[in-house]
């Protein structure tokens, strides 16, 4: 039913297939009416809508229609229809004339597409017994309609009140069962209240127990200033009253925010209906026709901001569009600081390389998964006793850096040759840059503004002081000290003069270690290896080893790609189950007569693969029969049934 085409941090580009029509997601379904359709939705999006079945099933007249010629047509929408249960009406009125059994055969009988269970939903900062109490009757009913539907796909709401591990333990328990979509409610009242930040743990919480492979909708979402951030933490779907509550009071929604329309003297953005009427106009209308066209308005300006969130995917700049948004409110910041608290999660999926550079917008990119990601990845380098700290001269580090350099400050002492010591630059954001690994994603392919904020020194200042703990000693050059204020005046300066040459074999094992793993480098590249430079740019483009090419250098990122011989290499020297996917017998001709890797057929995998790591495929044997990318992490290439998980690279070859 849902497979993933594109991937960014949480953030995911799917495909929901649902009874052979297709949902592209992240996506927004719009609200219908069933008894108040003011314009035709379809000219916003043909692909779903969500409607009320218990409206219609209170209401004689739209029953009997319904039951008639099914919902599709009450509503005049061929594309997927999603049905809420009641539970809405069921928060605000506190009781509804219909059981759960009797809503979901409902649901059924009116040809719904996509059903929801009468779940329970309890408002915020509750009781906790109150919670847990309509949290066993929620997860009951979920789990008991299962016996009541036929054909349709089932949601599963997760409940749990403002309360982190009752959201946890809901998720859990409805993951164990077939259930198709998970909606994530009785958020809107936080919603009201600007209480984002707490929102961002109840989703977090549940979307950390949820599968992957199942689409998640947050209800009541429906503001387009939202959507980044809802998206950057894992959902797929929306529904949006919001377009016709805000045009209610006269209030346009934008992307930023909201204006009210008493204090507009320009209209606020390029639609079709802010094109075509000044706000002086819209204000001498009659309430019902301006209610209309500013419900429109927010239906283009709601569809526009999630395309833009869903070309940020595939950009790789998903979070940059968090950033910028999440600066259009205090609150809103409040809560993508919180998310980033989650980063170890995020660190999961999100994946090695991006189309776009790492932008640098303020001391909350400091927290992101790509730095954190780095500091993972240095540990995985073989370690010396003395770390020497450079400074930058300019990207790429390793080929602008003089070859020789004066003035160190020592802290610690250590008694190895010169020789045998780590070369690294100091530099922002990433601080700590191992001098030969700077050309791959995204030490190079980042840009950060030139006068350095308090934060940003903080942050590297740290960082170094951890050297002064890892290492026997460390020397720091005296335009480090002075070009990030480390305050080393103090400390022993020694005019010793040295060489920052790095041979090209050592750089491109370093790449393979912070690549592969440790210990990759030495594996793929031992023996009589050649490492040629590009005349043109001078970047290292191919390694022999003699006459056999082994692998190319990828430009945009500086990956190492490997050939069928470093493939074969990797493996032979490489235990099990590191850098593999494995694949059943099932799979096996098809995958080495070079068709793509789909997710049905793994059957184990390395834990530490991410999405756009080159990846070894291997049978059940672990016999080597194809090398690729890896579209999904490893822990969505073991839970997804559908989708590509490897892009294979090349056919088989002995």
């Amino acid at each position: 039913m849902f497979e993933i085409k594109r991937k960014d941090g949480l953030g995911r580009i799917g495909i929901f297939t649902v009874k052979n029509k297709k949902v592209q997601t992240p996506t927004l379904m719009p609200v219908i009416h069933p008894k108040k359709q003011e314009f035709d939705i379809k000219k916003f999006n043909k692909e779903i809508v969500i409607t009320n079945a218990y409206i219609i099933y209170r209401d004689e007249e739209l029953r009997e229609e319904a039951i008639k010629k099914g919902v599709h047509k009450l509503i005049d929408f061929d594309g997927v229809v999603m049905t809420d249960s009641g539970s809405f009406q069921l928060s605000k009125y506190g009781d509804i004339d219909v059981s759960n059994k009797e809503i979901i055969e409902f649901q059924e009988k009116i040809g719904s597409d996509i059903g929801t269970s009468l779940d329970i939903p309890t408002p915020p900062y509750v009781s906790r017994k109150r919670a847990e109490e309509e949290l066993d009757i929620t997860i009951k009913r979920a789990i008991e309609s299962l016996d009541y539907r036929k054909d349709m796909l089932l949601n599963a709401v997760v409940q749990g009140s403002t309360y982190p591990d009752l959201r946890a333990r809901c998720a859990k328990e409805l993951s164990k069962y077939s259930f198709d979509v998970h909606p994530i409610g009785a958020v809107v009242p936080l919603l009201e209240s600007y209480d984002y930040r707490t929102i961002v743990n109840i989703v977090m919480s549940s979307v950390q127990h949820l599968p992957r492979s199942r689409p998640i909708h947050l209800m009541g979402a429906g503001h387009p200033m939202l959507f980044a951030l809802m998206v950057a933490m894992g959902c797929d779907l929306f529904d949006s009253a919001a377009y016709m509550l805000y045009a209610q009071d006269d209030r346009f929604l934008s992307p930023h925010g909201t204006y009210k329309l008493q204090d507009l003297q320009e209209m606020p953005c390029t639609c079709p209906i802010c094109l075509e009427y000044t706000p002086e106009e819209l204000r001498r209308m009659e309430k019902d026709e301006r209610y209309k066209l500013i419900s429109q308005h927010n239906l283009y300006v709601s569809f526009s901001e999630m395309r833009r969130v869903r070309q940020a995917i595939y950009d790789g700049s998903l979070m940059e569009l968090v950033e910028k948004r999440c600066r259009s409110h205090p609150t809103l910041l409040d809560a993508y600081r919180e998310l980033l608290k989650y980063k170890k999660f995020i660190e999961k999926y999100d994946p090695v390389t991006k189309p776009s550079a790492f932008f640098y917008l303020g001391p909350e990119s400091l927290r992101r998964v790509e730095i954190y990601r780095h500091f993972k990845k240095i540990k995985q380098l073989p370690k010396r006793s003395r770390a020497i700290l450079l400074p930058s001269y300019g990207k790429p580090y390793n080929r602008n850096i003089p070859k020789k350099i004066k003035g160190f400050y020592r802290i610690g002492n250590s008694s190895k040759p010169i020789e045998e010591s780590q070369f690294f630059v100091v530099d922002v954001p990433f601080c700590i840059i191992p001098l030969g690994v700077d050309e791959l994603y995204p030490l190079a392919q980042c840009e950060v503004p030139k006068n350095y904020d308090l934060e940003m020194k903080e942050f590297l200042i740290k960082k170094i002081e951890d050297l002064f703990e890892e290492y026997e000693e460390v020397l720091v050059n005296e335009l480090v000290n002075e070009r990030f204020d480390l305050g080393l005046s103090n400390k022993y300066r020694d005019d010793i003069e040295i060489e920052t040459k790095i041979e090209d074999l050592e750089i491109v094992k370093l790449m393979a270690d912070y690549q592969f793993g440790e210990g990759s480098g030495e594996a793929l590249f031992n023996g009589n290896i050649r490492v040629l430079r590009s005349r043109k740019t001078g970047r290292i483009r191919y390694i022999y080893e003699d006459d056999v090419l082994l692998a190319t250098i990828r430009p945009p990122d500086g990956f190492i790609i490997l050939t069928w011989d470093g493939a074969k290499k990797l493996h032979e020297n490489r235990e099990y189950p590191l850098n593999r996917v494995v694949v059943n017998e099932e799979a096996e001709p098809f995958v080495k007569a070079g068709r793509n890797v789909f997710a049905k057929f793994i059957i184990d995998c390395d834990k530490k693969i991410r999405a756009n790591d080159e990846v070894l495929v291997v049978n059940k044997d672990d016999e080597l029969i194809a090398f690729g990318k890896a579209v999904l992490s490893s822990y969505e290439m073991m839970e997804f049934e559908r989708g590509v998980a490897v892009k294979n690279r090349k056919e088989w070859s002995e």
